[in-house]
């Protein structure tokens, strides 16, 4: 039997000073991205966490269809006010996934990240994260940053059922998505205010390559241009993949240019 999951449960497991303390909770909507953006334009204030059972038009990266069961997973967008340049905004993907599989290694599964932000389990994904930003003039007016995780899924589509898993098909029971949220939020309130000190991944880099799935193990650099393979040496301060070549030559791979795999699977 499934836990209630609406605006007061996930309220009420949020005990943050900032990230997620205003909850928009609809039963159905087009994404919660869609939602979050419509709510920017509205006036609502950094923090606001936009909350859905069922999305219709969920996205991934490149543009992918993505969509869940109802009752299986988390599925939210943080609504964020930054006061730093644009530029640095890429980086909040990075700052997200790390928040993300820590909460959920508080739940007491191996969790690691495969570059830049699929949070993984078992070598299977169960986390997607789509980071999208709206400007103004020369500055930021938002950054919506959408999240869906794979918490009570039981079943999988046969094209994706190597590659996806769930907290439930792992652990064997189900969680509250409510709890899920809230753990979610504590880790990127911290994480965000250690970001913003530098505006790079310096204070989180070492948090970050301690869950890095690909660290020191051999990967695929699926470049349109011309692929290459390398290993991993970690991330630079900007959130940049440092691959050494077999010349010896080092690569920093910048997110939402290629895609990474490992050598001999998708982790």
């Amino acid at each position: 039997m499934s836990a209630l999951y609406n605006q007061d449960t996930i309220s009420q497991e949020i005990h943050t000073k900032w990230a997620g303390k205003t909850v928009h909770f609809v039963k159905e909507t087009d994404s919660t991205n869609i939602l979050a953006k419509t709510l920017a334009r509205e006036g609502a204030p950094h923090g606001t966490l936009a909350v859905t059972e069922f999305q219709t038009a969920g996205r991934g990266r490149f543009d992918r269809r993505w969509s869940a069961p109802e009752g299986s997973s988390a599925m939210m967008t943080l609504l964020l006010r930054p006061e730093f340049e644009p530029q640095y905004a890429s980086m909040l993907t990075l700052v997200m996934g790390l928040s993300v599989a820590q909460a959920v290694e508080k739940l007491n599964f191996r969790v690691q990240i495969k570059w830049p932000n699929d949070v993984v389990v078992s070598r299977k994904k169960i986390c997607g994260i789509l980071t999208e930003m709206g400007v103004q003039g020369n500055g930021i007016s938002y950054v919506a940053i959408g999240v869906g995780i794979n918490v009570n899924t039981k079943e999988f589509p046969e094209e994706i059922a190597d590659k996806g898993t769930s907290l439930y098909l792992e652990g064997g029971q189900e969680l509250d998505r409510s709890q899920v949220i809230g753990s979610v939020m504590e880790r990127f309130e911290e994480n965000y205010g250690r970001f913003i000190r530098t505006c790079d991944m310096t204070q989180l880099k070492e948090d970050y390559e301690r869950l890095l799935a690909n660290m020191g193990k051999p990967v695929r650099v699926l470049d349109s241009h011309k692929p290459y393979e390398g290993s991993c040496l970690g991330i630079d301060s900007q959130g940049e993949l440092l691959v050494r070549c077999g010349d010896g030559r080092i690569s920093r791979v910048r997110a939402g240019e290629v895609s990474v795999r490992g050598l001999y699977s998708y982790v």
